[in-house]
């Protein structure tokens, strides 16, 4: 009973639209310093128990998210007045200077009044702009900002009052209580990331070391959009001017929401892997040393088929392989899904429980394979 409710709240959490604009800012880029407030850069605004997003500000979701707690997500994004991305059918897209990126992490609470306990369900879409804010409690805002030198991430923590988020460059702590779906309670640890954290994910070259965002590529993106129905994402940025390129929404790689399971076993399995492991495990990746790929198109040994793991240690739980196909437990990646040691869990960052629908997706999907791994 309890998890339907919540559910409800989210799904009808977005319904309060601001009429009167009284959620309206104006949106600012800093080419320099770190402003110590989220509000200083006016993408969005807590105000009256709603959140709202200034003009110019597009939210976007993906077809398969990373996993973060259980956290669900609001991403948005902004350009300067007359620019737009770049297409790239493999890469993140090439971003103009200016551009500001948002993701604001939040829960619905799992009671009457918060007291730290949290729950969690769909992730919901804006409504003209603004969401209410009633049954949710904020919890950070992760900004990334292309300046001139390059991206920029700052992580902002939001206030008990719920109006603004400050500045947190050396992250934080938030303890936590998870209420899953089925009443059981887990306590937990919700960590913010400091800020090298966050350029330690988002350095997905491991030669340059260069902060680039991670989720808004193509195969990601290449979903129906959150703002208009019957329109695919990719075709609506393009119509607001927010991507250029010649392409086809039609004949772009894209990615399985991993939880639909209209969708090929297989589809979602590897969007999951993709979306959660992709962006340090591929050929020029933080991961790269380990010589395991997660990217789509991986096949065979560098997808983790029968692959001996690289220095791993006590990471691979006494188990052969990265993936023994037609055995999940004889698997070093669904172990490192499976464990919260710190030590050995994967992803190394970003998560402090388990995802068990995930954990049971891969391990689905690793014991239906054949020996070529099909």
């Amino acid at each position: 009973m309890m998890a339907r409710i919540f559910l409800t709240l989210i799904a009808f959490g977005f319904a309060i639209a601001c009429e009167d604009n009284r959620l309206a800012s104006t949106p600012a880029f800093h080419e320099s310093g770190n402003p110590e407030h989220l509000s200083d850069w006016g993408m969005i605004t807590a105000r009256d128990g709603v959140l709202g997003l200034s003009d110019g500000v597009t939210s976007y979701d993906l077809a398969t998210p990373l996993f973060s707690d259980y956290a669900l997500k609001l991403r948005t994004i902004w350009m300067p007045e007359g620019k737009a991305a770049q297409f790239d059918e493999d890469d993140v897209f090439n971003f103009p200077i200016g551009t500001v990126i948002t993701k604001t992490f939040y829960y619905p609470v799992a009671g009457a009044s918060w007291d730290s306990a949290v729950t969690y369900g769909s992730a919901p879409t804006t409504q003209k702009n603004s969401m209410s804010l009633n049954g949710l409690r904020l919890i950070e805002t992760r900004i990334l900002a292309r300046r001139e030198t390059g991206w920029v991430a700052l992580p902002y923590v939001w206030n008990d009052d719920q109006t603004d988020a400050v500045l947190k460059r050396t992250g934080d702590i938030k303890p936590l209580t998870l209420v899953r779906a089925d009443g059981r309670r887990e306590d937990f640890p919700y960590v913010v990331p400091n800020a090298n954290q966050c350029a330690g994910c988002h350095a997905t070259n491991a030669t340059t070391k260069a902060i680039q965002p991670i989720g808004p590529k193509a195969r990601h993106l290449n979903k129906a959009s959150p703002h208009i129905a019957g329109v695919n994402q990719l075709d609506h940025w393009a119509t607001m001017g927010l991507l250029e390129g010649d392409f086809s929404a039609a004949t772009v790689q894209r990615n399985a929401l991993w939880g639909d399971e209209t969708e090929k076993l297989d589809h979602r399995a590897r969007s999951y892997l993709d979306a959660n492991c992709s962006h340090c495990h591929n050929p020029m990746g933080a991961g790269d040393t380990s010589g395991l790929n997660l990217e789509p198109d991986a096949t065979g040994p560098a997808l983790g088929f029968y692959k001996t793991p690289v220095a791993a240690g006590g990471g691979t739980g006494g188990r052969p392989y990265d993936i023994t196909p037609g055995d999940p437990d004889a698997s070093i990646t669904l172990f490192r899904m499976e464990t919260t040691d710190p030590g050995s869990m994967m992803p190394e960052l970003g998560r402090a429980v388990i995802h068990e629908e995930g954990v049971a997706l891969i391990a689905a999907w690793i014991a239906q394979l054949d020996d070529n791994g099909r």
